[in-house]
């Protein structure tokens, strides 16, 4: 459906929500997109109606990730995610973590990797601060198994391996 503010994004939400739909939210900085991205997306929208992602701006994930990256700009991330069918709505956002949209949107599901650590009963709340405010208000916190060996790293290492001079 696109690529949204944060404005739009809640009327969005508010009008699935008074037509008895479910808001699944997820984030990350979803950097060279790759099957284990698209499979954790369609795991994620199966546990709601609709499906919303945030994508962490350049300035973000050169924060979380190092000066390499992003590979690609946050504006062709955040396009790339938008055209995928499981997601039907993105947002980019600049701070480290995605606690400010969380506590706006307040969606019935937040979902994240399972390479966060814990499980589902214990999410490890020192790696996921998203998860306090979402138990916080009665939501519910979802880590999906992490796809083993599917990573943007592991993409760029295999990249280098093949390609490096």
């Amino acid at each position: 459906m696109g690529v949204v503010t944060l404005t739009e994004l809640m009327v969005r939400c508010a009008a699935w929500r008074a037509e008895g739909q479910h808001i699944v939210f997820t984030n990350g900085v979803f950097d060279l997109l790759h099957a284990g991205h698209v499979g954790y997306l369609e795991r994620a929208r199966a546990l709601g109606e609709r499906l919303v992602v945030g994508v962490n701006s350049d300035a973000s994930t050169r924060a979380i990730k190092g000066p390499l990256r992003p590979i690609l700009p946050e504006a062709d991330r955040a396009l790339l995610l938008s055209a995928l069918r499981p997601v039907d709505l993105v947002t980019i956002f600049s701070e480290p973590t995605a606690e400010a949209l969380v506590a706006a949107l307040r969606p019935e599901i937040y979902v994240k990797g399972g390479d966060y650590g814990g499980n589902d009963a214990q999410p490890d709340l020192n790696r996921l601060p998203e998860a306090r405010l979402v138990i916080a208000y009665g939501g519910q916190v979802v880590l999906l198994p992490f796809a083993e060996g599917r990573s943007t790293s592991a993409l760029i290492a295999r990249i280098l391996e093949r390609y490096a001079t």
